[in-house]
């Protein structure tokens, strides 16, 4: 345990920002940031660059369009063209019609307030993931990065721990049994650690890192 306390309290230091937190978005359980997390999940669902996807939800944001009305009242060149300054410029027109449906499909399923489709299930996971997939853009894939990170203020859906998240358990020789795993950290902790195992999963220069800086080195 000791050991993984410091394997741990290494990889939130160096990778413990969580992908919201690095787009702007100050998640609450309020109608506005679960919004923008929606967004956000929605870039980072494609076959792009984490960091493209953030730049790009920061300037859709900067934009003004921070709401599921305001995404729908911008016009689809609007939308590109703010995909464009955060270079998101392979998927930007697909991209940006998905996200004024998907603004329209809020506004018109849940009166954009996600928090209804978080009443509606409970706090039932496989509900949350399921219902989250009607919206364009977001599979499988964009449905648990939207639980990971929404875990952090919808506190029923703890501990959430996906495949990703595994392989950066297994890669620092930590429990991979869902619940050990997420008892390693404070509960409000839970999103950044999600976050930071997702980082090490994806480069094995961070896994080096991560485990030099636990053994002292």
């Amino acid at each position: 345990m000791a050991d993984h306390r410091a394997t741990v309290r290494a990889l939130l230091d160096r990778y413990g920002r969580g992908y919201a937190d690095e787009a702007g978005v100050r998640l609450a359980d309020r109608p506005a940031p679960l919004y923008q997390l929606l967004v956000l999940a929605t870039l980072l669902s494609t076959r792009i660059r984490a960091a493209v996807a953030v730049a790009a939800a920061r300037e859709l944001f900067a934009a003004g369009y921070r709401t599921p009305a305001a995404m729908e009242a911008a016009t689809w060149q609007d939308r590109v063209d703010a995909l464009g300054r955060g270079h998101y410029r392979r998927y930007d027109e697909r991209t940006a019609t998905m996200l004024g449906a998907g603004a329209r499909l809020c506004l018109e399923r849940w009166r954009g307030d996600l928090r209804r489709l978080h009443r509606e299930t409970g706090g039932d996971v496989p509900a949350v993931r399921r219902l989250l997939t009607a919206f364009p853009g977001i599979g499988p894939t964009g449905a648990d990065i939207f639980v990971r990170e929404v875990q952090a203020v919808w506190v029923d859906l703890r501990p959430f721990v996906d495949r990703r998240m595994m392989t950066g358990a297994r890669r620092l020789r930590l429990p991979t049994d869902p619940r050990a795993l997420a008892g390693l950290v404070a509960g409000p902790d839970v999103a950044r650690f999600a976050a930071a195992l997702v980082r090490v999963s994806l480069s094995g220069e961070a896994t080096g890192e991560v485990t030099r800086a636990a053994a002292g080195g």
